[in-house]
């Protein structure tokens, strides 16, 4: 609690300008890492003596599956902002349908279109990220990583050692490339395409959803590679597995976002 405390506190300091902000968000960050490695590595080790029973190993399941339905809510909410925008509010500011006053009422200029940069290209002129080219092989990367690391918990199954560990560093390699190829993209987008943040609602909900999946992305290839490290050491077996069940869920979730994205965001 302390370190997220220190840690919003420091970013809500370092918004406003403050110098040490700054600093105070790196130092809560620590401390939650400290923890974190200290409470996994006291989890790590009271599984591998045996401490865990069938009841706790369902409460494992039972409470990964609630936090990936919480980052399914999550993305669900700026997917509903998205269509909102899209399919509610533009309609309604454009003077369409049965409101067909308010475009005078509120901007006589709005032009009902999408994607939109605001009354009369408020953040300047823009060109559209489409769907071909990056956005195309980052969902190549991506699916094939799915499959990569369902081919590892097959070997995992069989107690295939060998093919457990090249599964997940093939993985861990495709999505690292996937953020290194967005990262890519962002500096292309702004550089050259003038898409930013300040570039309408539509700059705005593009990088809010692409950016929190990259976030994921990253994430997940973190917890891959700390599975990594486990499945070198033989932590894991065909009969005992689930913190790698745990990540591959998650990992197969962020797999489903990005195709919702590569459809909503850069498709349509």
């Amino acid at each position: 609690m302390i370190s997220l405390l220190t840690t919003l506190f420091g970013a809500a300091l370092a918004m406003n300008g403050v110098s040490f902000g700054t600093l105070m968000v790196v130092a809560g960050l620590l401390l939650f890492a400290y923890l974190l490695f200290g409470w996994f590595r006291d989890v790590i080790a009271e599984s591998l003596s045996g401490q865990y029973n069938t009841q706790v190993d369902k409460s494992f399941r039972m409470g990964m599956m609630w936090f990936i339905a919480s980052e399914v809510f999550f993305f669900g909410a700026f997917f509903g902002a998205l269509f909102y925008i899209r399919n509610i509010a533009l309609p309604w500011l454009g003077g369409e349908g049965y409101l067909g006053m308010t475009q005078e009422i509120l901007y006589n200029q709005f032009q009902m279109a999408w994607p939109s940069n605001g009354p009369g290209d408020l953040g300047g002129a823009f060109t559209v990220m489409g769907p071909w080219g990056i956005p195309a092989l980052n969902t190549f990367l991506l699916l094939s990583s799915g499959a990569t690391i369902t081919w590892a918990h097959w070997g995992l199954k069989e107690d295939n050692q060998q093919q457990l560990v090249r599964g997940l560093i093939a993985t861990i390699a495709l999505g690292l490339l996937f953020v290194i190829m967005q990262a890519y993209e962002y500096g292309h987008a702004y550089g050259e395409l003038n898409l930013t943040l300040e570039t309408g609602v539509y700059g705005s909900t593009f990088y809010m959803l692409t950016g929190f999946h990259g976030f994921h992305v990253t994430m997940g290839a973190i917890m891959l590679i700390a599975i990594l490290g486990r499945s070198m050491k033989g932590h894991f077996s065909s009969h005992n597995h689930f913190a790698f069940e745990a990540v591959a869920w998650y990992w197969h979730f962020v797999d489903v976002v990005w195709l919702g994205l590569f459809i909503f965001v850069y498709w349509l």
